[in-house]
């Protein structure tokens, strides 16, 4: 029975022995394996999102503008008499201007509080719902002229500077317009050329 105890100390002992001895050392990845993760997200992520912009987002966007286009197409040629539309869509290259609009051409006004030094040019189409717009603009032609270059020259500088000015713009002359003929008559104005100097 001595054998088995001295068998079973030196058995612990030996067992004791790993337990208190230091572990060891694990063995160390080589460093470009630690930053592979890494350097696969900077290089895949640009790809990835170029690849979702090029083959889904614009093939989607492609076809709603297109189909926002016909449709647009469809809803101006609608609103024109069969008559009145131009079948080129031009008069010697330039846009044809539908009867139910009124183009004022070439106006230039000084902008406030820049005395005299800073003007606006402008050409716009107004356009409306009456099929008789442009024999009504030009009866008033004067007095639409007049009212055209006061709201305009109301305008300053900072104005025009601020985001969504021509819309702004585009309400006040819309409702200067219905006011001065006592009833709605312009719908919208359309700019073509917008010059500030």
């Amino acid at each position: 029975m001595a054998v088995k105890n001295e068998g079973a100390s030196a058995l612990s002992a030996a067992a004791a022995a790993v337990a208190t001895a230091p572990a060891a050392p694990a063995p160390r990845r080589p460093a470009l394996a630690a930053w592979l993760p890494v350097i696969a997200a900077i290089v895949l992520a640009p790809a990835l999102s170029w690849a979702v912009a090029e083959f889904v987002l614009l093939p989607r966007m492609e076809k709603r503008l297109a189909a926002v286009k016909a449709g647009d197409v469809a809803g101006e040629n609608a609103s024109v008499p069969v008559a009145a539309r131009d079948e080129g869509g031009t008069h010697g290259g330039k846009p044809a201007v539908s009867p139910v609009s009124y183009e004022f051409q070439n106006i230039v006004v000084n902008l406030a509080g820049t005395m005299g030094t800073r003007y606006l040019k402008t050409t716009f189409i107004v356009t409306g719902t009456d099929v008789n717009i442009k024999s009504i603009f030009d009866g008033q032609k004067a007095r639409l002229t007049d009212i055209t270059l006061n709201v305009l020259s109301s305008l300053s500088l900072a104005d025009l500077e601020e985001p969504g000015a021509k819309n702004v713009l585009r309400e006040k002359l819309v409702l200067a317009y219905n006011q001065a003929l006592g009833k709605r008559v312009a719908e919208q104005v359309y700019f073509s050329d917008f010059v500030v100097q």
